[in-house]
């Protein structure tokens, strides 16, 4: 196709509310457009390259035996009340249509668009899975993801609507969970290595999604949100939020090279949740 003919154009001028670097070239290049803070449509060019990652994603995902499925964005409240996350304060919350709402006394919400998808999986695979003759079994998806983010204003970095893969495995035994575990890291340096990412393997904590440390992959850019203390001479790095380390500090595997800081953008992490 020409230039002349893309539906979208380039603009010489930077957008009035972005700030970021990325969103600034991706709106005139006409890859993007802002829709709201942290919300943004996707043009050709734009969608073309998610495609292209997302091909390679599903490569490495199939290639791990995991199956895609496409599970959906509007996520009943009896699903987070299972695991009482029904009230983390990262979802949309949704009310039923309001006349319905009002004829049935209703006031409370009972649906979140969907952040995530673990307890929905886990009702899924409840009913599939019975006995550990099934297991292990894996599975993933490429679907929009809602998160209320407070601080809506780094662009593509931090939205509010997004596209991502989330993988799913299931397992008869600790020690198959952390073979399977090992395996997805290498798959993610592998996806990474063919996007030409240059990201550190670091430790970081669960969050809201599990109590246990999980590992991240961060790529060091100054446009990060996140800081991340590594050595610079092996592959040791830990999230500045759970570390005991300081700058300049020895480096706790190694003890040869000292402790670097710098800022982190987070493309990928793996965990376990029990």
């Amino acid at each position: 196709m020409l230039q002349s003919q893309l539906f979208s154009k380039t603009s010489r001028e930077n957008p009035k509310d972005a700030i970021s670097a990325n969103a600034q070239l991706l709106e005139r290049g006409g890859f993007v457009y802002k829709n709201s803070a942290g919300v943004y449509s996707f043009l050709p060019l734009g969608w073309r390259v998610l495609q292209k990652v997302a091909a390679i994603i599903r490569e490495e995902m199939n290639a791990l035996g995991a199956q895609e499925v496409l599970m959906p964005s509007l996520v009943e409240k009896k699903y987070l009340d299972a695991t009482g996350r029904w009230n983390v304060d990262v979802g949309f919350k949704v009310y039923d249509n309001e006349a319905l709402r009002r004829a049935q006394g209703e006031h409370e919400p009972k649906f979140v668009l969907g952040w995530t998808h673990e307890e929905v999986i886990s009702a899924i695979g409840a009913h599939f899975i019975n006995s550990y003759k099934d297991l292990p079994k894996a599975v993933y998806q490429i679907q929009t993801k809602f998160r209320a983010e407070q601080r809506a204003q780094a662009g593509l970095l931090r939205g509010r609507e997004f596209l991502m893969k989330d993988l799913y495995s299931f397992h008869d035994d600790q020690q198959d969970l952390n073979r399977f575990y090992e395996k997805v890291i290498k798959a993610y340096r592998k996806i990474l290595s063919r996007l030409n990412l240059n990201a550190r393997l670091t430790e970081a904590a669960g969050g809201a999604f599990t109590k246990e440390f999980t590992h991240e992959f961060q790529i060091l850019n100054s446009a990060g949100e996140d800081t991340v203390l590594y050595c610079g001479e092996c592959d040791w790095a830990q999230n500045k939020e759970i570390s005991k380390m300081e700058h300049s500090d020895k480096c706790p595997v190694c003890k040869k090279g000292s402790v670097k800081m710098d800022r982190g953008i987070e493309v990928a992490n793996v965990f376990k949740l029990g």
